[in-house]
C-alpha cells in the first residue's frame, strides 16, 4: 500500500498481517549471511557506494535476494547518485508494502518485500528527479539479486 497521493490507499500501520512467507529468525539466519541478515530483517542500511547494483546497467529483473519475489525492472531504475540503487516504481504497486518509519528522528517511508517482510529501503517523493513518477526507491543492494534477461 502506498503513502503517496498515487491513487492508492495510504497505511501508518507499523504492525503487518503474517507474510506469505514466513519463517522464523532461525530460518532466516540459517539462510541469509550476516550482512543480509542485517538488513533485510533487522532493516539495516548498507554503506553509500558500496552495493553490488548501485552502478549496474544491466537489464533485468530485481528480486528480493529472501524470497525470490520479483520487485523492480531494470527500466525503471536511475541515475540519483544517492549511493544505493533507485528505481522510480516497483514492478506492480502489490510487490512492496510502504510504511511509515519514524526510527532515527524523521519521517521517512520504509519499503517491505510483500512476501517476506523483509527491509528492501526506503521511498522518497519531491525531489525534483525527472523520472514518471517524481518518487525514488532507495533499495539496498544487499536485499535484491539481479536476473539478467537472457536476450
Amino acid at each position: 500500500m502506498g503513502l503517496f497521493s498515487r491513487g492508492q490507499e495510504s497505511s501508518t500501520d507499523t504492525e503487518l498481517d503474517e507474510a506469505p512467507v514466513a519463517k522464523s529468525d532461525e530460518e532466516w539466519r540459517a539462510e541469509l549471511s550476516p550482512a543480509e541478515y542485517q538488513v533485510l530483517r533487522q532493516a539495516g542500511t548498507e554503506r553509500p557506494f558500496t552495493g553490488e547494483y548501485t552502478d549496474t546497467k544491466t537489464v533485468g529483473v530485481y528480486h528480493c535476494r529472501a524470497c525470490g519475489a520479483e520487485l523492480f525492472r531494470s527500466e525503471t531504475k536511475f541515475e540519483s547518485h544517492c549511493g544505493w540503487p533507485s528505481f522510480f516504481s516497483p514492478k506492480d504497486s502489490a510487490a512492496v508494502i510502504e510504511r511509515v518509519d519514524s526510527s532515527m528522528g524523521m519521517r521517512r517511508i520504509e519499503v517491505l518485500c510483500a512476501n517476506c517482510h523483509s527491509h528492501l529501503g526506503h521511498v522518497f517523493e519531491g525531489e525534483g528527479y525527472a523520472t514518471p513518477t517524481d518518487l525514488r526507491y532507495c533499495i539496498n543492494s544487499i536485499s535484491m539479486t539481479l536476473e539478467p534477461d537472457p536476450a
